[in-house]
């Protein structure tokens, strides 16, 4: 074994003081943080999401889809939530469900609705609006929810005599909470396709 040119140097060698020093230290540390606490958070929302949220303590969940009949006659067969999206709609502070439905088909292109799904304090889901009804024979895509709108594109037909698996005319639809009512953002514009 090799020994060093130069001594060895007193602080690079570590006795038990050191290490209670350093103990010492650490203690100290976590005793400062004990006592040291920040201030508690007081911030508090402002608007009409102040008011829900604080009297029922955690966001309500989304209403149920699948617990909901639909304002649509299928006869014998069930209608199908094709797609569904949930959000705050009128600012209340509780989600809504906005579910795509039509009748459940073994071929061909079923007629969609968009319904407007909310739970009221007590009791189960209920429809409040219907935004797309299925009467009108319109095919919903591209359905979405958006900082509180729902957007649709909607597929339709020109003419009866246009068969009902192919669509010729494309609208897009937005709708938004407006003075206590959903209002379509834009006039129905169909074009051809």
């Amino acid at each position: 074994m090799q020994h060093p040119a130069v001594p060895e140097l007193a602080h690079t060698t570590t006795r038990p003081i050191h290490w209670l020093a350093i103990a010492a230290a650490l203690a100290a540390v976590v005793a400062g943080s004990a006592v040291l606490q920040p201030d508690p958070a007081t911030a508090a929302q402002t608007g009409p999401k102040a008011h829900s949220r604080a009297a029922e303590g955690a966001p309500a969940p989304a209403p149920d889809a699948a617990s909901v009949d639909f304002p649509i006659a299928c006869g014998p067969v069930k209608p199908v939530v094709k797609k569904k999206a949930s959000g705050d709609l009128d600012g209340d502070g509780r989600p809504e469900t906005v579910a795509v439905v039509h009748c459940e088909a073994g071929s061909g292109t079923p007629p969609d609705g968009i319904y407007v799904i909310t739970r009221a304090q007590t009791g189960k889901p209920r429809v409040v609006a219907t935004l797309v009804d299925p009467k009108d024979r319109l095919t919903v895509s591209d359905f979405a929810l958006r900082e509180g709108a729902v957007t649709a594109t909607l597929l339709g037909y020109s003419s009866p005599d246009v068969p009902r698996c192919c669509p010729d005319q494309e609208d897009e639809a937005k709708w938004q909470w407006k003075d206590g009512t959903f209002e379509r953002a834009a006039p129905a514009q169909a074009r051809s396709v």
